[in-house]
């Protein structure tokens, strides 16, 4: 009967060992690499699961619950956020139109207040003044004066303290003159506001108010233009007896 000796080289354990002291190849690598690439998604998938563990073992009940509160939430969230942004949208429109409307009236009554003599008013303009020590430069020639000025663009006229506007009459008077009932006498002063040149070309024209005066025995006519007119008359206005607004 023969014994056989059982080869070292060969046995499991040495092979194994071989095994664990060579250097792995790309075939090991890449399966290496594939495990942990899968226990890193095992691990993942298992946390998401235990957090969302409320929901998942909530009751249908619950969950609807939940559901129906959210959606309250929301809605009630929009409602507030289209009653901001109405509020937000008619504060804004209001303030620009109510803003717009306010400036455009007090303008518009700023306007109408020099134009009717109610309002002071100040600017470039002349200064017309008549001597007149004999008294012979009558009413006529103060208006003549009036309707070239206003013709030239005067859009404010004083005459010796008086404000001059569409409804003032001027006529001859003992000693002098009378504006709207008011006595005055020479020296003429006529404040205008306007555009000096224009103004004054209005009456240096031949023939014109300057050439009048100068023409007449005793009397004389100075213009002088200023940067700065101040006109401080003022005019009550009186409710018109007649006319009433149009229709329309």
């Amino acid at each position: 009967m023969s014994t056989t000796t059982p080869d070292v080289e060969s046995s499991p354990w040495r092979r194994l060992g071989r095994s664990l002291t060579r250097r792995p190849g790309r075939g090991q690598v890449a399966v290496a690499a594939l495990c942990g690439l899968l226990a890193f998604g095992l691990v993942t998938q298992v946390q998401a699961t235990s957090a969302s563990g409320g929901l998942a073992t909530a009751r249908v009940d619950d969950l609807l619950g939940i559901l129906s509160d959210l959606g309250n939430r929301s809605d009630r969230l929009r409602g507030e956020i289209g009653d901001l942004q109405a509020t937000e949208s008619r504060l804004r429109a209001g303030s620009g139109q109510d803003a717009a409307a306010l400036r455009a009236a007090r303008e518009r009554a700023q306007t109408l207040g020099i134009l009717t003599g109610t309002m002071a008013a100040r600017g470039p303009g002349i200064v017309l003044t008549i001597t007149d020590p004999d008294t012979q430069v009558h009413a006529d020639v103060v208006v003549d004066a009036i309707e070239e000025l206003r013709d030239a663009g005067a859009e404010a006229i004083q005459l010796n303290g008086v404000r001059v506007v569409a409804s003032t009459a001027v006529v001859d008077a003992p000693g002098g003159m009378r504006v709207d009932g008011h006595a005055i006498s020479a020296p003429y002063r006529l404040a205008v506001i306007g555009d000096a040149r224009t103004l004054t070309g209005a009456l240096s024209i031949t023939g014109g108010v300057l050439d009048t005066v100068d023409g007449t025995h005793g009397a004389h006519a100075q213009v002088l233009a200023s940067p700065r007119v101040t006109i401080t008359a003022l005019r009550r206005l009186s409710p018109p007896r007649y006319a009433r607004p149009a229709a329309g």
